[in-house]
């Protein structure tokens, strides 16, 4: 049987989990909710790299993410920290929309999965 790996797991749930070389986050949002679209996604990708780093990946191994935003106006800002991020002809297929977000202060929440 193979083995589950569960990173910063509560009651509720796990930061990431990763299965049979698969790595999925949960939904990462800034810790910073004061800061604006571009600093908030800069550190939801930094603790995504954070999540990948620790199971041994990296963003060069993206398979798939799912983004919410609170308001698509902040689409082409999100973009733009987004393709800085990903490597060269790395894009993992994606999907993106708006939301209602669990705190009014989340402007952005992403959502992972890669390989080893």
């Amino acid at each position: 049987m193979s083995r589950i790996i569960r990173t910063e797991a509560n009651k509720v749930l796990a930061q990431a989990v990763e299965y049979h070389g698969f790595v999925y986050t949960a939904g990462i949002v800034a810790r910073d909710t004061s800061a604006d679209i571009k600093a908030q996604t800069r550190d939801v990708l930094e603790q995504i790299d954070a999540l990948l780093e620790t199971h041994g990946t990296d963003n060069t191994r993206l398979l798939q993410a799912h983004i919410w935003l609170k308001s698509m106006a902040d689409r082409p800002a999100l973009n733009e920290i987004w393709s800085a991020w990903l490597p060269e002809g790395g894009a993992p297929v994606r999907a993106c929309v708006e939301a209602v977000m669990a705190d009014p202060g989340y402007l952005i929440e992403i959502m992972i999965t890669a390989c080893k």
